[in-house]
């Protein structure tokens, strides 16, 4: 650690900028997207915002690594590069409220640097195995099952919390060593300036590069979004929401995998109801409802063999087993194996997925009922029921 690192003298300081923009818009850059990714996690239907911020923390952090050995002194980890032991050290002096001033980056501020750089790889990493995994989406789209998918999940979410943690120890090591040294070190990462001697290794605002890192932020937001919203307009009643006004998009649904289809399962059920593809429950279920097709839930059928016959193929083909989307594989999962459930709206997933929504929400005249899946799921059609998709619709005004 060279001198002009370590604050030895508090005499002839002069205001001098420390930090450069590109380390302080990155700064700031991951603290508001770890904090909306957050925000974002529990709602499926922000689910595309929140995977925007996962991709932009790994962008962000990509930049960090490089800016690590090309930036400005402080920037760099050469100017940071302390060991596990001298930063439990430091941790002491600040109890014996004995600890140095450091212009750049402390012992113990720097090893917080380094977890939230792995931390933050980390969560990404596993997000975008998530991703691949749960919602077959992504840069890992159709790499590992349902299942593989609850793991990275759950590896995801505890690094996240882990991160979290980290980030709560370091505000508070920000403002303990700000009232030590009776200096603003919130303030400085906004101005980048901080009192030091005047041999100390001044910075370059370096505004070029920021500029690019900015426009490269907005370019990859504005590109993210109309892609998405684009994707979103690709489903048939999302166009037909949109040529007829009712398109209000608050957020930015995920499109689901494309399903298998048949013109005439979609006639013939589809006459009387909404069409539930045969992923959503298991191929007893489908057997059991065309055996008893003359008692379908208080009416005759009434279909002759050959289209019994070929409807009933198309259902066995295309079941809950076969997992072709999230919400197959959990209401497969969730329905014992001596069950075959006639109502979706039975399965244990369905009950689970939905026990949060209001009654009110049932009531609106807009849904009416359980079993009208389209109200609030544009893609119920397709058989998708993609996470981000779901929206529940605001009761219409008198």
């Amino acid at each position: 650690m060279s001198a002009p690192d370590l604050d030895t003298t508090a005499s002839h300081q002069q205001p001098t900028l420390i930090w450069d923009l590109p380390t302080r818009l990155f700064h700031w850059a991951l603290v508001a997207s770890f904090a909306l990714a957050w925000l974002t996690s529990d709602s499926d239907e922000w689910l595309a915002v929140h995977v925007f911020c996962g991709y932009l923390m790994l962008g962000l952090i990509g930049f960090r690594l490089v800016w690590g050995f090309v930036g400005s002194h402080f920037a760099r980890f050469a100017s940071f590069r302390f060991s596990p032991q001298q930063g439990i050290q430091y941790l002491k002096d600040v109890a014996s409220v004995s600890a140095a001033r450091f212009v750049g980056h402390n012992p113990t501020g720097s090893l917080a640097i380094y977890i939230l750089l792995a931390l933050s790889l980390a969560v990404g990493a596993a997000g975008i195995l998530t991703l691949g995994a749960e919602e077959q989406h992504g840069l890992a789209a159709g790499w590992f099952s349902f299942a593989q998918g609850d793991l990275f999940k759950e590896v995801h979410e505890v690094a996240a919390t882990l991160m979290l943690l980290v980030v709560g120890g370091h505000i508070a090591g920000v403002v303990v060593e700000s009232v030590l040294h009776k200096e603003n070190l919130a303030r400085s990462m906004v101005n980048g300036l901080k009192q030091a001697a005047p041999n100390t290794p001044k910075s370059k605002a370096r505004a070029g590069v920021a500029v690019v890192m900015l426009l490269a932020m907005l370019g990859f937001g504005g590109w993210w979004f109309d892609y998405a919203i684009q994707r979103q307009l690709d489903t048939p009643a999302q166009q037909q929401a949109h040529r007829a006004g009712e398109h209000h998009t608050r957020h930015v649904p995920f499109v689901g995998p494309t399903l298998a289809d048949n013109a005439q399962w979609r006639e013939e059920c589809g006459s009387c109801h909404g069409v539930f593809h045969p992923s959503l429950l298991p191929a007893r279920s489908w057997q059991k409802m065309m055996a008893e097709q003359d008692r379908h839930f208080g009416d005759d059928l009434g279909l002759d063999a050959t289209t019994t016959a070929s409807v009933l193929a198309f259902l066995v083909t295309n079941t809950a087993e076969g997992h072709p989307t999230e919400a197959a594989y959990k209401l497969d999962q969730s329905i014992p194996r001596n069950a075959a459930p006639q109502r979706i709206t039975e399965v244990a997933y369905w009950i689970r997925k939905h026990r949060d929504i209001a009654a009110a929400d049932w009531a609106n005249p807009l849904v009416k009922a359980k079993s009208n899946c389209a109200a609030c799921h544009p893609d119920a059609d397709l058989g998708t029921y993609e996470d981000g998709a779901m929206q529940i619709p605001k009761r219409p005004t008198l």
